[in-house]
C-alpha cells in the first residue's frame, strides 16, 4: 500500500476538480459541501489507502454508467459507500448524484448532465493509474486465456466440419446442415466474397513491425532470415518476399541451404498494464511477422477503400465510432457493443466458414499454430490469432462486420454498421437479434461495456450521454518529484486535456507541480515543435530566446524529450531491403502497434518516424530510453 503523504498529489488533485465543479455547480456544491466531501476523502484514503481511488471510486462509477446505460437501479450499499437517509444514493457527493438519479437509485427523467460530467471525471481520474499489481493476478491472466482456447475448440470444431463439407459438396447441396445459421453464413460469405472478387492476395509489401518477435531478433537483426517455413513458401516464396531483388537472390543463393526449416511458435509475453493487472501479449516469430505485416497492410487498405466496407469498417481512424456514440446517445436510436476477449474467441473454423477459400488459404499459411506460454508450454491454437498478430485486427473487424451485416433487417441497418475492431455499433432494434447471432458463432458480448438502453453509449474512448461528451480525462502515472521523461509527458497531457474539457483550476495545479521540478516548460502560444503547455500558470515566465542567424528564426531554450539513437549497420543487401519495405509510409497494423507503444512491448523502433526527418537505413531508437533534455526549439 503506498504512503499517506504520497498520497497527498492524488487528493489535491480530487480538491481542485470539486473547486472546479463548484464553479459550474456553485448551487449545489456549497463551501461546506466542498470541506465535507474533502474531509471524507482523507479519511477514506487514510484508511483505504490508494484502493479508494483506483478501485473503490470507479467501483461506484461502473454504477452510475449501469444505471445510465441498463436502467439498473444505483444501490451505494453495495459499492461500499454510506447512503443518504431514506434513498439508496451515496452520501459521498450526494448532491450530485440526486440530480442524476432519484432515491431509489434509477435515473431521472431529464438527468443534469453536467453533474453526468462532473461525477465521472471524479469518479474515474485514477481508474487506469499505473500501479504495481499483485503477482498472482498474472496467473490469473494466463489461466482466462487458457480457459478461453478450451471454451472456443467445440466452435472451431463445428465450423471446420462445416467448412469441409461445404468446400467438398458446395453451398446448396450443404444448405440443411447449417443449421438455423444457414442464412447468415451464406449471406456472410457472399459479403465476403463480393470484398475480395478482384484483390490480389500476394501483392503486398512484407514489413516488420514495432513489436518484439518470439524468436527474439533486435530490429538490426530482423533483415537476416535464417529461416525457412514452408506454410509461407507456399504462399509467399522465399526468393520473391524476403530478399530485395534478384541480385540479392545471386548473392545469396548459396546461403538458401544453411536456412533451417522449422514451424516456429509464438510466444506469450505479461506487459504492464495497470493495477488491475497485466495486459497478455503473444509475440509473433520473425518470418510470420514479416509476411503478416504486409498482408495486414494490404487488407486495411482494401477494406478502407472498397465501395461496400469503406463506409462501415475502419482500422485507422476512430472518430467514426466515437462520432456515432454521440449521436446514438441523443435519442437512444444507435446501440454500442463491446465483445469480450474478440481477438481470443475467433476460430481457425470461423475464418475458413466465412472467408472466400483463396483468402482463407493464405490467412491459414501466414498464422501460428501454437504458442508457449511463460512456463514453457506449448498451447496448440484453436483461435486464428491472439493479440501481437498482424492479421488478428482486420481478420477480427471483418469477422464481425460480415456477421453483423448479414443478420441486419434492411438496408437502413446494414448502412448503420460501424465497426472497429471489437467496437461496434449498430440500430437499437437490432441489439437482440446481432447478440444472438454473435454469440451462436463463439464470440461473446461483453454486456456490462454495451449499451443499448437508455442514453449512456461508449465506442472507440468516447462516453457519451445525450450527446454530450462525458469522457473523463484519466491520469495514468503516478507523480514523481524526480524529473522523468514519462511523468513530464504524461502530466503535460492531462493539465491541456483538463483545460480542454473545463476545468481550468485542476489544470492549474497540475502546471504548477510540473514547474515546481521541471523550468522552461513552453507555452503552446508559442508554437514550437515540442511538448508544449496550454495553461501556464500565472506566474510562469518565457524561456530565453535567441535569433538564429543560419536558420533565420526566432528560438527558445526549453525541456524537451529525446531519445538516444542507435546506428548498426547492416550489409546492404539488407539495407536496401529494409529501404523498400520501410522506406515509404506503409500503413501497419494499428492494433498490433498500439498495444507494442501503450505495452513496452517492442524492444526497438524506428526512429526517423516523423515526416520531416530523412529516412535511414541505419539508424534506430531504442524503446524506454526517452530522457529530458534542454535544447534551442524554434
Amino acid at each position: 500500500m503506498a504512503s499517506i503523504k504520497s498520497l497527498d498529489p492524488y487528493k489535491q488533485i480530487l480538491a481542485h476538480l470539486l473547486a472546479d465543479v463548484q464553479t459550474s455547480l456553485s448551487q449545489v456544491i456549497t463551501p461546506k459541501v466542498l470541506r465535507l466531501t474533502i474531509q471524507k476523502i482523507d479519511k477514506r484514503c487514510t484508511s483505504e489507502g490508494i484502493g479508494f481511488l483506483t478501485k473503490t471510486m470507479p467501483r461506484l462509477g461502473k454504477a452510475l454508467d449501469r444505471a445510465l446505460s441498463e436502467n439498473t437501479p444505483l444501490d451505494a450499499n453495495l459499492e461500499r459507500f454510506e447512503t443518504l437517509q431514506d434513498s439508496k444514493l451515496p452520501r459521498f457527493l450526494g448532491e450530485l448524484f440526486q440530480r442524476v438519479l432519484s432515491s431509489d437509485g434509477r435515473c431521472l427523467q431529464s438527468p443534469c448532465v453536467t453533474s453526468i460530467k462532473a461525477l465521472r471525471q471524479i469518479l474515474f481520474v485514477f481508474y487506469k493509474l499505473d500501479l504495481p499489481y499483485a503477482l498472482e493476478l498474472e496467473q490469473g491472466v494466463i489461466n482466462r486465456f487458457i480457459e478461453t482456447e478450451r471454451d472456443v475448440e467445440k466452435y472451431h470444431d463445428e465450423f471446420c466440419l462445416l467448412a469441409d463439407i461445404i468446400d467438398r459438396d458446395g453451398f446448396a447441396a450443404s444448405w440443411h446442415k447449417l443449421g438455423d445459421r444457414a442464412t447468415v453464413i451464406r449471406r456472410a460469405r457472399k459479403s465476403l466474397a463480393r470484398l475480395f472478387s478482384f484483390f490480389d492476395v500476394r501483392n503486398i509489401v512484407p514489413r516488420h513491425g514495432p513489436g518484439a518477435v518470439s524468436t527474439r531478433e533486435r530490429l538490426w537483426d530482423k533483415y537476416h532470415f535464417r529461416r525457412y517455413n514452408p506454410r509461407i513458401h507456399n504462399s509467399y516464396p522465399f526468393d520473391e518476399y524476403f530478399c530485395s531483388s534478384l541480385g540479392h537472390v545471386c548473392d545469396a543463393y548459396p546461403s538458401f541451404d544453411g536456412l533451417t526449416e522449422v514451424e516456429s511458435f509464438a510466444r506469450v509475453i505479461l506487459v504492464p498494464k495497470d493495477s488491475r493487472g497485466p495486459r497478455l501479449i503473444s509475440c509473433e516469430p520473425l518470418e510470420f511477422q514479416w509476411v503478416q505485416q504486409g498482408l495486414g497492410a494490404s487488407l486495411v487498405s482494401l477494406v478502407e477503400s472498397h465501395p461496400l466496407t469503406r463506409c462501415n469498417v475502419h482500422f485507422t481512424d476512430q472518430s467514426c465510432n466515437q462520432i456515432g456514440a454521440l449521436y446514438g446517445s441523443r435519442r437512444g436510436r444507435y446501440a454500442t457493443l463491446d465483445l469480450k476477449d474478440a481477438s481470443d474467441r475467433v476460430t481457425v473454423g470461423l475464418v475458413r466458414l466465412l472467408f472466400p477459400k483463396h483468402i482463407s488459404d493464405v490467412l491459414m499459411d501466414c498464422r501460428t499454430l501454437a504458442t508457449v506460454l511463460p512456463d514453457g508450454t506449448i498451447l496448440k491454437l484453436k483461435k486464428f490469432a491472439p493479440m501481437g498478430s498482424a492479421l488478428c485486427f482486420p481478420v477480427l473487424a471483418l469477422t464481425i462486420w460480415a456477421i453483423v451485416n448479414a443478420c441486419s433487417t434492411d438496408a437502413d441497418a446494414r448502412e448503420s454498421i460501424l465497426v472497429y475492431g471489437d467496437d461496434v455499433i449498430i440500430r437499437a432494434d437490432e441489439t437482440a437479434n446481432v447478440i444472438t447471432q454473435l454469440e451462436s458463432f463463439g464470440l461473446k458480448v461483453n454486456r456490462d461495456k454495451s449499451c443499448y438502453l437508455g442514453f449512456f453509449r461508449e465506442s472507440c474512448g468516447v462516453d457519451a450521454y445525450l450527446g454530450t461528451n462525458v469522457t473523463p480525462v484519466r491520469l495514468k502515472n503516478c507523480w514523481t518529484s524526480r524529473p522523468c521523461a514519462d511523468t513530464y509527458m504524461s502530466y503535460l497531457n492531462f493539465s491541456n486535456n483538463l483545460y480542454k474539457k473545463g476545468f481550468p483550476i485542476t489544470s492549474d495545479l497540475i502546471a504548477r507541480m510540473l514547474y515546481s521540478v521541471y523550468t522552461d516548460i513552453p507555452s503552446v502560444d508559442e508554437e514550437l515543435s515540442c511538448p508544449s503547455i496550454l495553461n501556464p500558470p500565472m506566474s510562469y515566465r518565457r524561456p530565453r530566446r535567441r535569433y538564429n542567424r543560419a536558420l533565420q528564426r526566432v528560438e527558445m531554450y526549453v525541456t524537451d524529450v529525446s531519445s538516444r539513437p542507435v546506428v548498426k549497420w547492416i550489409d546492404g543487401w539488407s539495407m536496401l531491403l529494409r529501404y523498400f519495405t520501410e522506406g515509404s509510409k506503409a500503413p501497419c497494423d494499428p492494433w498490433s502497434a498500439q498495444c507494442s507503444r501503450s505495452s513496452g512491448v517492442s524492444d526497438v523502433e524506428s526512429l526517423y518516424s516523423d515526416s520531416q526527418q530523412p529516412f535511414s537505413v541505419s539508424s534506430y531508437t531504442r524503446r524506454d530510453t526517452s530522457h529530458l533534455v534542454k535544447r534551442w526549439r524554434g
